[in-house]
């Protein structure tokens, strides 16, 4: 199993004076179906966890073991679902950011944070103070679990629309622009789940 992140941000914080920290990470941006998922995680001071890192690094079966560990462990957790048609209204930046704002104000009532550790760049109209970390979920442990919970999620999510429309191949693509995913858009068009704003979805829909 991969090695836990660091928790230097997180230390840093706590020797700057904050009192409470939670980590933020989304999956699903680059995808041409589903939703947008973010996660907001807040773990105690002293970890039990091993093994926690970037979701990316990590194969499914880890992630999916590593879930429930995370959720048991952590103080709290909120996530944040923003889907297709919320996508094309808004544009992808906007609806990750959504996700974000949607997944720290779904922490559970009473659990306070005074410090997001973002991964990436700066969330707008974020509501308490946040620290934007460039590939945040491989340098603080509290984005990598974020990065787990959200990647599953969104994983599960794409197992149920794959049930729904089983043509695209969601199950194995995720929504991602795979060979046969695009054949099978271009073969039988869009579906619900579909970003309709996206090059290849909209190249789709203009030779329709």
């Amino acid at each position: 199993m991969a090695l836990t992140a660091p928790r230097e941000f997180e230390q840093e914080a706590l020797k700057r004076g904050f009192l409470s920290i939670c980590g933020i990470d989304e999956a699903g941006r680059g995808p041409l179906a589903g939703p947008v998922v973010a996660a907001c995680v807040v773990l105690p001071t002293s970890l039990s966890v091993q093994g926690i890192g970037d979701s990316k690094q990590l194969t499914p079966l880890q992630r999916d073991r590593l879930f429930p560990r995370i959720i048991n462990s952590a103080r709290g957790y909120g996530l944040g679902i923003v889907e297709a048609d919320e996508i094309d209204r808004v544009n992808i930046l906007n609806a990750t950011h959504l996700a974000m704002r949607l997944a720290y104000s779904n922490l559970p009532d009473g659990l306070w944070c005074d410090l997001a550790l973002i991964d990436g760049l700066p969330v707008r109209n974020f509501p308490i103070t946040q620290w934007a970390i460039v590939k945040g979920d491989s340098k603080s442990v509290s984005v990598a679990a974020a990065s787990i919970l959200a990647k599953v999620v969104r994983d599960r999510i794409m197992d149920e629309l794959h049930s729904l429309y089983p043509e695209y191949g969601f199950a194995q693509n995720r929504g991602y622009p795979s060979a046969t995913h695009l054949a099978a858009l271009g073969r039988l068009g869009p579906c619900p789940a579909h970003r309709l704003s996206y090059k290849p979805v909209q190249a789709v829909c203009d030779r329709c």
